[in-house]
């Protein structure tokens, strides 16, 4: 039967079991903090412990390296701090190729994991409240996720979690999100794991790593052309369209 003006679709509202997911994040980043876990995401740890690692991770190969995914995944999901320092502790372990090939995966698992939730626990209720301004931000970022997503990705404007949390209010497909995010962190990660392969020759001569050291103009300069160049089949349909 169709709806008439007296009629409403039922809204979203909130339910214990739709929001037992984001209760087990919530929970999760507390007992992070609670336990002191935080201490053990450093450079310095790594620099203490670079023997017992590189040893564990030669030894057990396969293990380690799904280890780490997990690690890192369950990092993202959690949306724990210290992304930085797990990226280069995953070049400083399995080199830059296989270090970026274990954080894109990690990352994208842990960030579908987060948008997924984010989508069943808040995603409808958000929508239905925030108004027509939501809907139109939506209907746009469906026409263009993908680029949009590539974008973000690219250029860290905001935080890696808001990224995450963002499209899955916005609607945006599963399919188009981790193919966005699994794409569009490559470069960035390549970087960081490139930075962390060669942390050891800045163990040997005892010198201290400095993350504000990662961006050089260069880097900045490629990241950006790449975003460009992910805008482009945005600006090409809104030309179309003025044209038509």
């Amino acid at each position: 039967m169709a709806l008439t003006e007296t009629q409403s679709a039922p809204s979203p509202s909130f339910s214990f079991k739709r929001l037992m997911p984001l209760l087990v994040l919530v929970t999760g980043l507390a007992v992070f903090f609670a336990l002191g876990l935080h201490r053990y995401i450093s450079v310095e740890v790594l620099r203490d412990n670079r023997g017992v690692l590189l040893n564990w991770v030669q030894q057990n190969g396969l293990l380690a390296a799904l280890a780490y995914m997990a690690i890192y995944a369950i990092a993202v999901a959690f949306s724990l701090p210290g992304g930085l320092v797990l990226s280069v502790t995953g070049g400083f372990l399995f080199g830059t190729l296989l270090g970026s090939l274990y954080i894109v995966i990690g990352a994208t698992v842990g960030a579908t994991a987060l948008f997924i939730i984010a989508k069943s626990a808040l995603g409808d209720f958000l929508r239905a409240k925030a108004g027509p301004w939501l809907q139109k931000m939506e209907a746009g970022f469906r026409e263009n996720a993908l680029s949009y997503l590539l974008v973000l990705r690219l250029v860290p404007l905001f935080p890696f979690f808001v990224v995450n949390l963002v499209p899955a209010f916005l609607g945006v497909p599963l399919s188009t999100y981790v193919i966005g995010t699994f794409f569009g962190i490559i470069p960035g990660v390549l970087v960081f794991a490139s930075v962390g392969a060669g942390l050891g020759s800045i163990f040997d001569k005892g010198e201290t790593f400095r993350a504000s050291g990662i961006f050089t103009p260069q880097i900045i300069l490629g990241v950006t052309g790449l975003a460009v160049l992910a805008l482009i089949p945005v600006v090409y349909k809104r030309i179309k369209a003025r044209s038509a």
